[in-house]
């Protein structure tokens, strides 16, 4: 049973809560005071990752496994929120994503369809069951990562790039329509983070985030209400310029 001082208790789920990242967004939310519920495939690890964050912040942490390709679990995993804390979640953060060589998806039919599964259809799928649930609640906020490669095409990465576009649009979408019931979606777009992801690119080093800072910045964004969120903010600037780049000339640079 649901007490009073429970229902009223703030809490989120982070959905791929094993990354990097999302493992820094949780410490933050569990510091201030938000009660977790950490899912991801990686079900080991979510148990010490909540264990860990009970220790240190005192706050209620359950743990759910989720794939963001099966699609057809994931309405029972939306009900598996709601159970677990025994009440409708305040707000949602979803941080997994897939990223592989551009080469591999151009002449791999899985691979290309495993971008857009992970990076673009689970993340939609998964949303859409939250932004349902809190439209008719008419509260809480929703976060998604994309990615500011998927601003615009570029040779090196355009099928992740895709993917992401595509997120970006569904997520402004869901903020036009969920805005009229108090709803809040932030979109955020990072440039280079330090994660596995990026491993073994040779990136330069002031446009890379660590994860605590990138995790910093994307907390601070959601709180904040902002619609969209570049981490760091020199990529707002420099995706600006590439979108600007008229495309007689963009089409022959090496991106």
């Amino acid at each position: 049973m649901t007490t009073p001082q429970k229902k009223n208790r703030r809490s989120v789920v982070i959905v791929g809560a094993t990354s990097t990242v999302a493992r820094e967004i949780a410490r933050l939310c569990a510091a201030d005071g938000f009660d977790l519920i950490l899912a991801a495939i990686e079900e080991d690890e979510l148990a010490a990752l909540a264990q860990d964050i009970r220790v240190r912040s005192g706050v209620e942490v359950e743990t759910l496994p989720f794939d963001a390709t099966a699609f057809d679990t994931h309405p029972a995993f939306f009900e598996s929120c709601r159970t677990a804390l025994g009440r409708l979640p305040g707000g949602v953060i979803v941080c997994f994503g897939y990223m592989t060589d551009q080469q591999r998806t151009q002449n791999d039919w899985n691979a290309t369809k495993l971008t857009i599964d992970i990076n673009f259809t689970g993340v939609v799928s998964v949303l859409n069951l939250f932004a349902n649930a809190f439209e008719e609640r008419r509260s809480g906020f929703i976060a998604a990562i994309s990615s500011a490669a998927g601003d615009r095409g570029r040779q090196s990465n355009y099928t992740y790039g895709a993917a992401k576009g595509a997120l970006t649009r569904y997520l402004e979408g869901l903020r036009n329509r969920l805005y009229h019931s108090n709803v809040q979606v932030t979109t955020i777009k990072p440039g280079f983070m330090d994660t596995k992801m990026t491993q073994g690119m040779n990136l330069p080093k002031p446009l890379v985030a660590s994860p605590e800072h990138a995790a910093e910045l994307i907390w601070k964004a959601i709180k904040a209400r902002k619609d969209t969120a570049y981490v760091i903010g020199i990529w707002r600037l420099i995706m600006l310029a590439v979108r600007h780049v008229p495309e007689v000339v963009f089409k022959r640079m090496k991106m």
